[in-house]
This record gives structure tokens, sequence and C-alpha cells, in this order.
């Protein structure tokens, strides 16, 4: 079979870098991960549509809201960055800012990762 690669390609030794599929399948698992804790998440805020401050906090400290919580907030911020980083890789062409929007990304997920689950874990726990 011929190589399809340019002569410049082949010098700069440029080619698939074996990652897309495992990103592709990561991607479609986050998602397929988030569609029943999306789903317990609308049913919680409809239930407490209304609800005052010590039943809302009431509700949100019980262990099982607390761990669908966690799962939502680590999958949804792990299928964000992936998503994120798609976009990245394909709109912006300077390798420098790429690279610093890749690593913001990833700077950024941390960030709401870590503040979301301190929250949910301060509630859980009532402290």
């Amino acid at each position: 079979m011929s190589d399809m690669r340019t002569p410049l390609k082949k010098v700069r030794g440029l080619g698939s870098a074996k990652e897309g599929t495992d990103h592709f399948w990561r991607q479609r698992l986050t998602a397929l991960a988030n569609i029943p804790v999306m789903l317990f998440f609308i049913g919680l805020i409809l239930s407490l549509h209304g609800a005052g401050f010590a039943e809302t906090r009431s509700a949100l400290s019980h262990p099982l809201t607390a761990l669908v919580l966690l799962m939502m907030i680590i999958s949804g911020l792990y299928h964000m960055r992936l998503g994120m980083q798609v976009i990245i890789e394909d709109y912006v062409h300077g390798e420098g800012t790429k690279i610093v929007l890749l690593m913001l990304n990833t700077f950024f997920a941390l960030a709401v990762g870590i503040v979301s689950v301190f929250a949910i874990l301060k509630l859980s726990f009532g402290v």
C-alpha cells in the first residue's frame, strides 16, 4: 500500500497520534454516564422547587444525594474538559496558544471540581 502522507509529514514524522479512538470513547462513555445522574439532578431540582433553606439543606445532606451529586460533578467536568479539548485542538492553530489553552482548560476543570466537591462534602457532613 502506498503511504498517503506528504513528503513534509514524512520528514517531520507526523502521523496519527493513536489517541483519537480512546478520546472518542471516553467522551461517549461520560456522555452515557451523565444521562442518569443528570436526570436525578433535574428531579432533585424539581422536587426542591419552592422548598425552604432547611428542607433543601436536609435533602442535599442525604448520603445518596451527595454521592450522585459527586458523580455528576466529576463526570460532567471530565466530559466538559474532553469536549473543550477537542474544540481547542480543532480551532486554535497557534501551538503556543493551543498549549496554554489546554492547560487552562485542565486547571479550570480542576478548580471547579475541587470547589464543587468541597461544597457537597461540607453540606453532606453538616460542617
